[in-house]
This record gives C-alpha cells, sequence and structure tokens, in this order.
C-alpha cells in the first residue's frame, strides 16, 4: 500500500466493487461530470463496470483509497494514458460522497505524485477536469500542478458543453517543492 497523511492506496479489492459503483457511477450526474462519456446503467455484478480492475491492461493503473486510521474505503485513484517513452501519464481521482470535503483530495494528488515521479519515473504528471470542479483544481494545485490552458466547450456533460482546466506537474518541480 503507498501511504499519505491520510489515504492509502492499493489494490481494488472486490468488495470495493459494489461501493464504488453505487456512489461513484449509478448516480447519471457524478458519472457525467466524472467520466467524460455518456452515463449507463450497468447491471450490478457486470464485469464491465468502470470500477473493475483489468490488470492485463497497458497504460493504466488503478487503486482504491482507503482512509488511514479507520480503513474505510473512500474513493478512487487512477494513473492513465501512461507513456513509457515520454514518460508521461494522466492522474484522475474519485472521492465517495460520504468522504467529501475532508482533505482526501489533497493527499490523493500527492501519493499519486510519488508513485509517479519515483517508483515509475515519470517526467510528466497531467490533470484535467471541469472548470467548475473547484475540490480537483485545489487538491492539484496544492501539490504543485501548473494550470496550463482550458479547453473550451470541450466536455459535453449532462445537456451543454463545459470548459475543462488542462493542469501539469513536472518532476523537477515536484521535487523542488518538496525541498522548501
Amino acid at each position: 500500500m503507498l501511504r499519505g497523511n491520510k489515504v492509502g492506496l492499493r489494490a481494488r479489492h472486490e468488495e470495493d466493487i459494489p461501493v464504488l459503483q453505487a456512489d461513484l457511477y449509478d448516480d447519471p450526474v457524478v458519472h457525467s461530470r466524472a467520466q467524460g462519456s455518456p452515463w449507463r446503467p450497468t447491471m450490478p455484478g457486470s464485469r464491465s463496470s468502470p470500477v473493475v480492475v483489468d490488470d492485463s491492461a497497458q497504460g493504466y493503473v488503478a487503486f482504491s483509497v482507503v482512509d488511514l486510521e479507520s480503513d474505510a474505503l473512500v474513493g478512487t485513484a487512477t494513473f492513465w494514458g501512461i507513456d513509457d517513452h515520454s514518460r508521461s501519464a494522466h492522474i484522475g481521482l474519485g472521492v465517495l460522497s460520504s468522504a467529501r470535503g475532508k482533505g482526501y483530495g489533497t493527499d490523493i494528488v500527492a501519493v499519486l505524485c510519488h508513485y509517479g515521479f519515483v517508483l515509475r519515473g515519470l517526467h510528466r504528471l497531467q490533470a484535467e477536469t471541469l472548470a467548475d470542479n473547484t475540490a480537483m483544481l485545489l487538491a492539484a494545485e496544492r501539490n504543485g500542478f501548473v494550470r496550463e490552458g482550458v479547453t473550451r466547450s470541450s466536455a459535453w456533460v449532462l445537456g451543454e458543453f463545459l470548459d475543462e482546466v488542462v493542469l501539469g506537474l513536472l518532476a523537477d518541480e515536484w521535487r523542488s517543492s518538496r525541498k522548501g
């Protein structure tokens, strides 16, 4: 398990799947804002659920996130679009509704940075989020991510186009910020 100050990132357990599915993916609003794809109902126990992990998938790593004190499941964290040649990846996270507003997001991003820069030897991490997702913007920026741009009207969400913000962090910037 990878450990932060508040959270641990571990492999997805079978018992995590129904909890994550119900809270993060069965709600059309939450799914539409987080996934960048249309919501569709998924049958309970379906292996096509977005929270079921395919360990053979290249370029994708999924974690379950737990509170270190209670070991309670609090969300998901992902690395996707891993490019071993350019040594870059995208990060993403989802926090269960009962765990939001408790500072988990910032710690999840910190642990993802450690995983990417120290364990994977990556050079660049990138995050994309809806422009009105203040929680993710703050979590990324508190960890040193820089807003690199806005893709205007690039996300179709619940019947309207929304802007997305692109944030990036380089390994040298991350290392320098940890020394200070």
